[in-house]
């Protein structure tokens, strides 16, 4: 019988006090500020301003909104133009275009440019990235800011402070804070959790520009990346050559990366890692990346599994455990969607709702809640029938999920006839209990019914009555 889903399932944690970062100057020091939910910043935003020119670094200086500037842009023969986090626009910066003479500069101040056409500033996290024509000038400059945080990994700390941590997969849109996600956590597991970390740096985003990589990854190493098309390479090297516990990638957006992923995990290695895709769905839909949440095929099924079913004879199914156990969508900054992959991409692919962990911070920055609950799955024909996890117990993926207002709708009242062919849909037959007969198991291992679909079975009842 599927678990009562009446309440919610959730827990607070009290966080730590932050740690100051050795290397880095402390809160009196203008570049260092606290953000809402108890995160300190860390932006070395005055070196970026001495690559521009002086009339587009003046206004910046002292801006109001300093804090949340996110890039400036300058392009040939347009304004220059700074962006900032949670703002639609920009802000045009002087009224004169950006010349040759700006971008050549700016280009003289910078470090060399690498493959993927990114700079950086030698000690700081900062990344420029050039836009060229067809003869390879340079006519455009994105320049990023990048920021030392610490107070975000205080969202999945006990993910990671475990007896044998799982590898952790993050998503999320441009902007959102993947990178720094990650450069934290590798000052955590290589400072505070005293782990054997090794960071495959391709555009050296996450250890900075330079030989000497910068104090916000700690003790981590950091392995640079002399051409991104060889990350593959690289990472297997790692493993093979210096012996890490924990690997850190970022930005995995290839199949060779997808497979190199695989082999590191097989020999016994946790990854954290980021990937392009904002939620689930999207690594299940992209056949370069789906590898990493198990990948996807086609299987047929016999006529009588098929009937039992309620499905089609050809169905799509998980091919493999994932590489990566666990898998964090960051909605926003302080709201993450944890999954347990093996079975969210198996509910999804049944076309019922999973059961995932969403983790949002207090505002004071004190308390990290935890609470069970259904994916927001869009279709409204996709229910949820409660069942044990496959997670690890002390990750609380098993926890009773939050009630939803139409999962259940009308439960209480089936009439035989509706309770019978809603049986017949998970897989059960016939009236006595000789006569019961559970699907047979597919190819990914579980019974049929899987997380028990129960939207065919409530759509058919109400049509036959």
């Amino acid at each position: 019988a599927p678990r009562a889903a009446a309440g919610v399932s959730g827990e607070a944690e009290s966080l730590p006090e932050l740690p100051v970062l050795e290397g880095l100057a402390g809160p009196e020091d203008p570049g260092t500020f606290k953000e809402d939910q108890g995160v300190i910043v860390r932006d070395d935003l005055d070196v970026l301003l001495q690559v521009l020119p002086p009339d587009v670094r003046e206004p910046l200086a002292g801006h109001p909104n300093r804090a949340k500037l996110l890039e400036i842009v300058m392009d040939l023969g347009r304004r220059p133009e700074a962006r900032f986090l949670g703002s639609s626009g920009g802000e045009f910066l002087r009224e004169a275009e950006i010349t040759h003479e700006d971008l050549r500069a700016a280009e003289a101040a910078l470090g060399d440019f690498g493959g993927d056409n990114r700079a950086g500033i030698a000690n700081t996290l900062h990344r420029i990235s050039a836009i060229r024509n067809r003869r390879g000038d340079i006519v455009g400059l994105t320049c990023r800011v990048g920021r030392a945080v610490t107070g975000h990994v205080e969202m999945i700390r006990d993910l990671l402070d475990t007896e044998n941590p799982n590898s952790i997969l993050f998503l999320g849109r441009p902007g959102v804070g993947k990178t720094t996600v990650i450069r934290e956590i590798a000052r955590v597991l290589a400072d505070e959790m005293k782990k054997r970390v090794v960071i495959v740096d391709t555009s050296n985003e996450i250890g900075g520009d330079g030989d000497v990589p910068h104090p916000a990854i700690g003790g981590a190493r950091r392995m640079q990346v002399p051409d991104p098309a060889q990350q593959h390479r690289v990472m297997v090297e790692a493993v093979e050559n210096h012996m890490p516990e924990v690997i850190i990638i970022d930005e995995i957006g290839t199949e060779a990366e997808a497979i190199a992923c695989r082999t590191i995990a097989e020999r016994g290695v946790t990854l954290v890692g980021t990937a392009h895709g904002q939620v689930l769905e999207n690594l299940m839909k992209n056949p370069t990346l789906s590898d990493l949440v198990g990948g996807i095929h086609t299987v047929t099924l016999g006529d009588e599994e098929a009937r039992q079913r309620g499905t089609r004879k050809s169905v799509q199914e998980r091919k493999a455990p994932p590489t990566f156990p666990l898998l964090v969508e960051i909605r926003e900054r302080s709201y993450w969607v944890a999954h347990w992959v093996q079975d969210s991409v198996d509910a999804l692919l049944q076309n019922t709702c999973p059961i995932v962990q969403v983790r949002t911070r207090a505002q004071d920055g004190q308390q990290v809640h935890r609470q069970t609950r259904h994916y927001d799955c869009d279709d409204e024909d996709m229910y949820q029938v409660a069942s044990l996890s496959t997670a690890p117990p002390d990750l609380g993926f098993d926890s009773a999920p939050a009630a939803d207002d139409d999962a259940w709708g009308g439960a209480g009242g089936l009439s035989e006839v509706d309770a019978l062919q809603e049986l017949a849909s998970m897989g059960y037959v016939g009236g006595g209990t000789d006569d019961r007969q559970q699907t047979s198991r597919g190819a990914n291992g579980k019974n049929g019914n899987g997380k028990g679909k129960r939207a065919k079975g409530k759509a058919n009842a109400h049509r036959n009555r």
